[in-house]
């Protein structure tokens, strides 16, 4: 399997690549292996290893450092250049450098967030790194180690990045966890303030720890020496919670005292040594290696599941011999004394990279042949297939300890692995590329220097020298970051169809491609950015698209940019075989792997060097608009969903290989659909995921499938309803991960100042297309699938239902959040009269099934509040309103509630709202008055009760009956409120001045108000012109004095804004009290007087003259009144004249 060959000698990779779920890089927990680096001796003069020839690789995947200074410490070299690393260190760095004793131990990490800490004694210096050569004196921070009788060491810090997900890691962000080798742990929960920490202590019976490693959710896991593990989580106080991982049966046996009752920590049960732990972020997996073992552990939050424990004893010792000394004719003597060291253990894209060295003691000479092993991480098990390259390291035997070395992948993409010593670091690759890279050894001891400690960064591999401070090694060939091939085949591209030339030749370009292609020529730019000639890239687009341009030239320049993107993500795979006759003439890009999902990782890791791209050489921020499905769209938002339907085209090719049937059937239906032929050396998946910019067509398709096969298969088989569960994972996930994608990359595609307007945005996952699916699925799983189901599969199917949905609406709320600007206000008030509309129609189902807790996490998160209340109501939830009222103060739930409760005719629950919530109650009632006053006697404010009552009985028109019951009501509150005796005095006096002037309105005779067809329950409040018409009225058959009198006394009440004249309307009162009665004769009495002092007018004149009233100021003189037109026949009558003439003469002229 291996050949014998000892030079380059390694097994040709069978199967060695994993599938990814996310083309971004796993972060790599720990730099090194080892807290303290021994010197090693080189024995014989330094040997510069032939580099093996090829056309090209990656190395980085980002440009080089800013700063390029040749460092003189570091040995002369052919393949590779070391160079300087970002800024000048701090001056806290340097000083601890300059102080530090030739026996000090000092120990570096780099981590790849951008952060590195150095370890003198009991110092730990803190500071942030980068490309920037520009220094950042104020991100160094200087904190305390704990007391240790050992030596401190870099491997037990490290950092968790507090931050939300693609934030840089600020100090405010930033945690630190250090420990000694005792188990003293101290805990900064924020490099900000450095004075503010916890303290711990983690016992491992004897044992010393080794690493301590940042993990999930902002907790670490502190390893020993002999493998045991415990999980420390701080928590928002910042006390620190432990507790011991979780072992394998039989992996570990029992250890001390102490420990084993305490924390259940098993330790060993063999000799076993840890040599380096790794943490992976995408799989959140935790794996350590020992000299006999790779474990691995899956971490959640808060707790941790056992995976699996692989003997790398027994299953690598045999192919890491075979490998060197296969060959020998006396290998089955030799490899019984072979002795293999597992030192350290890194990770890139084809899996987990094990550094060992093995050496043969018989051998003359002896030497250590450090060899890097990979094999894929499968899950719960680990492949069968490994890659073992012996790399050309080999330096003679000399000790065990001095074997010891370091390894690091600083590129998860890339095949680079650099080997480290404390004097030396050995360049190679980790032999699962197509195509090696060159081998080298680069000597940093030549004049005193040495390596503290390494790690990556931005790509790139990381050394801090205790001379030189931060460098990195970088090939000196002109390396293209783009995946293998690419770069010939994008030069061929440019250069015209088939071109033989792998090199794109700047001096000549225009020789061969038109100037007025533009396409082409950014094509061009692109390709040399990748080869990292940023200068020339650069002023290739300035003479592309130079800044005075006009606007025909920013649409070249959209229609451009748009071109390569699609030409990027719809990719012809020309290096795959099958596809040699499908391939068009000319077309952008190829990719190399022969596997649908790497050819998927290959696009995304390109399209996300175009972005890069487009923002170093200043085109990002000229971009404009496209149009896309017969709508303008930001050019930017365009890029980003061509990189969405990346992630989402590599979830769905996950799916196909779990559910091939399904997957292929609605795939083929997709390729009809779009009359898309098939070569017959190609699977229709091949065709349907190459051209990734229509990968949206499978979700109508799926839905066709699934539909078919529900009316086909029997309802009764456990097939019927798990078709519906496939496809909504398979529809969730791809959303999912699209507009996951969306959300942490937004930055990257945010240029630095936002346009003043910009086109609506519809996102592709809320495309027509899709809303539709969505709410076609929707359907089935509520009409059809959930009533026949058990309450396991309905719980699932409703989960499911439910990431649909939030998919459904987020898509809405970007599309209302691009249209909320002053100059759209009428498309944001229709589209969010839409957007509510379907909202309702979505959730209310979801209420109906008593689904409520999923009701509510959409409602919530949408800010649904509707739908809120209905489900607090229907469960008759009290607390979960009150909470609701504080987590959606700034949305003013309150008042949506109360206003519900209002509509919906609940006036006591609006009214019986806990203290808590009187201050918004009150806020809400004052537009509500007629409710307010009930509020305020609740919460004993009787003097604003009063005050509430007696405004709504002014304002009352419309029943007299309510006008008189808000005047008792406000005279009652006024009592008993807290009013001076003055004050109330005053206002009781008010009130019952107007309590006086509803009396008239009361006291309306029983007949006049029968004939009226009134009632004094709901008649309205009348006027005092309205009352004096009612009692003076014809109607009013049986009005005596009193009535007139009373219709007199309403004269006070007229309002000085009415248009009435009170002198004429008292005179018409009188002359109709005067034709009340009957003036024809004296009926035999010859004394006016006598005849006249039974009638009402008389009467009404006793009356005045009992109440002091000054008749003749008061009465209209005599002439008047006999010529008022009023008296209608009575003026022509001379026995009436003579008889009012003598009764004036009595009461007015008698009163004087």
């Amino acid at each position: 399997m291996f050949p014998s060959a000892p030079a380059s000698p390694r097994t040709p990779s069978g199967s060695a690549r994993r599938n990814l779920g996310s083309a971004a890089p796993s972060p790599l927990s720990r730099p090194g292996g080892r807290k303290n680096m021994p010197a090693v001796a080189v024995a014989n003069s330094p040997v510069l290893f032939s580099p093996v020839a090829r056309r090209g690789g990656t190395l980085s995947a980002r440009a080089t450092p800013a700063r390029v200074i040749q460092l003189p410490s570091a040995s002369e070299t052919i393949n590779y250049d070391v160079k300087g690393f970002g800024s000048s260190l701090p001056v806290k760095v340097m000083e601890a450098l300059k102080k530090a004793d030739a026996d000090d131990q000092l120990s570096v990490q780099v981590d790849e967030s951008g952060w590195a800490w150095l370890v003198h004694k009991e110092r730990l210096i803190v500071w942030k790194i980068g490309q920037s050569p520009v220094a950042k004196l104020s991100l160094c921070k200087e904190l305390q180690l704990p007391p240790s009788d050992f030596q401190w060491s870099s491997s037990l810090a490290t950092i968790s990045c507090l931050g939300a997900s693609g934030e840089v890691p600020s100090l405010q962000s930033l945690a630190i966890m250090v420990a000694t080798s005792e188990g003293s742990v101290r805990y900064w929960p924020s490099l900000a303030h450095e004075g503010s920490y916890t303290e711990t202590f983690t016992d491992f019976g004897g044992s010393l720890c080794s690493f301590l490693t940042a993990v999930k959710g902002g907790s670490f896991i502190l390893s020993s020496s002999s493998g045991q593990l415990v999980r420390l989580i701080p928590d928002s106080s910042g006390k620190i919670h432990q507790h011991a991982l979780p072992q394998g049966q039989g992996m570990f046996s029992g250890i001390g005292r102490k420990v084993s009752s305490l924390l259940g920590i098993l330790s060993p049960g063999n000799d076993a040594v840890i040599s380096s732990v790794l943490w992976d972020k995408e799989r959140s997996s935790f794996y350590m290696l020992t000299s006999s073992n790779l474990n691995k552990w899956e971490i959640d939050d808060s707790s941790e599941r056992y995976i699996l424990s692989w003997d790398i004893n027994r299953i690598l010792k045999e192919h890491i011999t075979d490998a060197i000394w296969g060959s020998e004719s006396n290998y089955e003597d030799i490899k019984g004394g072979v002795n293999i060291q597992y030192m350290d253990l890194q990770q890139n894209r084809d899996g987990l990279v094990i550094l060992a060295a093995a050496w043969h003691p018989g051998d003359r000479p002896c030497l250590v042949y450090y060899t890097l092993i990979t094999v894929e991480d499968k899950g719960y098990q680990m492949s069968d297939d490994v890659v073992v390259e012996v790399t050309q390291y080999n330096p003679s035997f000399q000790s065990e300890e001095e074997v010891v070395c370091c390894l690091i992948v600083p590129d998860y993409f890339s095949h680079a692995a650099y080997l480290y010593k404390e004097n030396e670091v050995f360049a190679c690759s980790t032999g699962t590329g197509r195509i090696s890279l060159p081998q080298e050894k680069i000597i940093f001891g030549i004049q005193g220097d040495s390596i503290l400690g390494a790690g990556s960064c931005t790509g790139l591999p990381i050394f801090f020298a205790k001379k030189s401070g931060l460098t990195t090694i970088l090939s000196r060939e002109n390396t293209s970051v783009l995946p293998e091939d690419l770069e010939d085949s994008l030069s061929c591209s440019v250069a015209g169809p088939r071109s033989e030339s792998p090199a794109f030749d700047t001096t000549s370009r225009l020789e061969f491609i038109p100037q007025e292609d533009k396409t082409k020529l950014l094509k061009g730019a692109f390709l040399q950015y990748c080869r990292k000639d940023i200068v020339n890239a650069q002023s290739m687009v300035a003479e592309l698209f130079p800044s005075n341009t006009d606007l025909d030239s920013d649409t070249e320049l959209d229609r451009a940019v748009t071109q390569i993107s699609v030409d990027l993500i719809d990719d012809y795979p020309a290096s795959d075989p099958r596809w040699a006759e499908s391939v068009p003439e000319a077309v952008g890009f190829s990719n190399t792997s022969l596997i649908l999902l790497h050819q998927l990782e290959d696009k995304t890791k390109a399209h996300s060097f175009f972005i890069e791209f487009l923002h170093q050489v200043g085109v990002f921020e000229h971009l404009g608009s496209f149009p896309v499905r017969a709508m303008p769209m930001a050019t930017r938002l365009l890029l980003c969903e061509h990189a969405e339907k990346l992630a989402a085209a590599i979830v769905l090719k996950n799916h196909h290989c779990r559910l091939p049937d399904l997957v292929n059937a609605a795939i083929l239906m997709a390729l009809n659909k779009r009359e898309c032929d098939i070569p017959p050396n190609l699977t229709p998946a091949d065709v349907f995921f190459r051209e990734v910019s229509q990968i949206d067509s499978i979700f109508e398709c799926l839905l066709e499938e699934e539909e078919q096969i529900l009316k086909d298969m029997p309802m009764e088989s456990i097939e019927w309803a798990q078709i519906v569960v496939n496809v909504n994972n398979i529809i969730k996930d791809m959303l999912q991960a699209a507009s996951q994608y969306r959300q942490s990359r937004a930055s990257l595609y945010k240029p630095e100042e936002l346009p003043e307007r910009e086109p609506e945005y519809i996102p592709w996952t809320a495309s027509s297309g899709l809303r539709a699916a969505v709410i076609r699925q929707h359907g089935i799983i509520l009409q059809m699938v959930y009533p026949q189901v058990d309450s396991n599969l309905r719980s699932i199917v409703a989960e499911q239902l439910v990431a649909l949905l939030d998919c459904f609406l987020d898509g809405y709320a970007s599309q209302l959040k691009s249209v909320d600007r002053p100059a759209d206000q009428e498309r944001y008030s229709n589209l969010e009269m839409e957007y509510k509309q379907k909202r309702t129609e979505l959730l209310s189902p979801l209420l109906s099934l008593g689904q409520y807790q999923m009701a509510a996490t959409l409602a919530e998160k949408y800010h649904d509040f509707d739908i809120l209340v209905q489900m607090c109501e229907q469960t008759d939830n009290q607390a979960r309103l009150q909470r609701y009222m504080n987590q959606f103060a700034d949305q003013n739930f309150s008042d949506f509630l109360f206003r519900w409760y209002l509509e919906k005719g609940k006036r006591g629950k609006l009214l019986s709202q806990p203290i808590a919530q009187h201050g918004q109650l009150a806020n809400f009632l004052q537009a509500h008055e007629h409710l307010s006053w009930l509020h305020e006697i609740n919460s004993q404010d009787l003097q604003k009760a009063h005050s509430t009552l007696q405004t709504l009985a002014n304002t009352e028109t419309r029943y007299f009956a309510k006008k008189k019951t808000l005047l008792g009501l406000s005279k009652l509150a006024a009592l008993a409120s807290d009013f001076s005796e003055d004050i109330l005095q005053e206002k009781i006096e008010e009130i019952s001045e107007q309590e006086r002037f509803l009396l008239h309105q009361e006291t309306l005779p029983e007949q006049l108000l029968a004939e009226k067809q009134l009632s004094l329950n709901d008649m309205p409040v009348l006027s005092a012109s309205q009352l004096i018409d009612m009692y003076i009225c014809d109607e009013n058959r049986r009005a005596n004095e009193y009535d007139f009198k009373k219709a007199l006394d309403l004269l006070e009440y007229i309002d000085e804004g009415e248009e009435v004249d009170v002198n004429d309307l008292k005179l018409k009162i009188l002359c109709k009290a005067l034709q009340r009665d009957g003036w024809s004769s004296s009926d035999g009495k010859d004394d006016p007087i006598e005849a006249s002092k039974d009638s009402i007018f008389v009467k009404i004149l006793q009356k005045l003259l009992k109440e002091g009233v000054q008749l003749s100021e008061y009465l209209p003189e005599v002439n008047d009144m006999l010529q008022a037109n009023e008296l209608g026949n009575l003026k022509c009558n001379a026995y009436f004249r003579f008889v009012l003439k003598a009764n004036y003469e009595l009461y007015v002229q008698g009163q004087a």
